[in-house]
């Protein structure tokens, strides 16, 4: 059951899509993007889209998980390529990073919606995204993205509430940005470091870790983070020893574990505002 206030703005999610004729949706298969693919199809129905950009800097079983994910709620998906490993401005790692994948993403979504007859694109921002550093949401504005999530006010934690009422297996899923967002910024990012940080953190995952875990690639030092309450457990559930061994194959020399923990945008730290 849900409370007045979060009753309110779902139906004021749902009123935005009826206001529409048909979306496309920018879904990365993470909750935030699923739940507005989930409402969008939920009014819509077929009017719905909900499309997914591949790159290099997406886990291909992340990928897979989007593609189960918008079977089991019924909307139609697609899969596009981008290709902002192509810009400097975003393989160079600058502070903005974020501006030049959203660029590519919408710029690749944009002439789609047209061509097809589909109003405008939506996209997965929440209400807590708007309070971090996310130089992203400017290039998705200058493209005319709607945010229905941040416009009712939906926050993270009510994101995963709405979810779950709405009877989403993956509610509680871990939020899982792209591996991107694992590098200093000013560190080159380049396909082999993608996968080199992709193979670590599916390493870690099929070893049975389940909630929020980041590999942190730092040169060729890895950073191992999970939350801080969790730091005995993860000492005592992974074999370190074949952990160390795994990861060195990968490419890394140093594997380290964050003792400060878990923290999204931690990164973020190092900017002056």
């Amino acid at each position: 059951m849900l409370n007045a206030t979060l009753s309110d703005k779902l139906d004021r999610l749902r009123q935005i899509f009826n206001e529409s004729s048909q979306v496309i949706v920018a879904y990365s298969g993470g909750i935030d993007s699923t739940l507005v693919a989930k409402v969008a199809f939920d009014v819509l129905g077929d009017r719905a889209l909900a499309i997914t950009a591949k790159s290099p800097s997406l886990l291909p079983a992340d990928l897979a998980a989007a593609q189960v994910q918008a079977e089991f709620m019924g909307i139609k998906h697609q899969i596009v390529q981008t290709e902002e490993m192509n810009n400097p401005n975003y393989t160079s790692n600058p502070i903005n990073r974020c501006y030049f994948c959203k660029s590519e993403l919408h710029d690749t979504l944009k002439p789609l919606a047209k061509t097809m007859g589909y109003g405008y694109v939506v996209d997965g921002l929440n209400a807590d995204d708007l309070q971090d550093y996310r130089p992203g949401i400017q290039a998705a504005k200058e493209r005319g993205v709607r945010s229905p999530l941040a416009e009712v006010g939906i926050s993270k934690i009510e994101v995963r509430m709405l979810s779950q009422y709405l009877e989403m297996p993956w509610w509680d899923k871990p939020s899982q940005p792209c591996l991107s967002s694992r590098f200093p910024y000013g560190e080159e990012i380049t396909i082999e470091k993608l996968r080199r940080v992709g193979n670590a953190e599916q390493y870690l995952r099929d070893r049975g870790w389940k909630g929020d875990i980041r590999v942190r690639s730092m040169g060729d030092t890895a950073k191992i983070e999970v939350p801080s309450d969790r730091l005995l457990e993860f000492m005592h559930f992974m074999a370190i020893s074949d952990l160390t061994k795994s990861f060195r194959g990968y490419g890394f020399s140093l594997i380290t574990l964050d003792l400060e923990g878990f923290r999204s945008g931690k990164l973020n730290d190092a900017i002056v505002q």
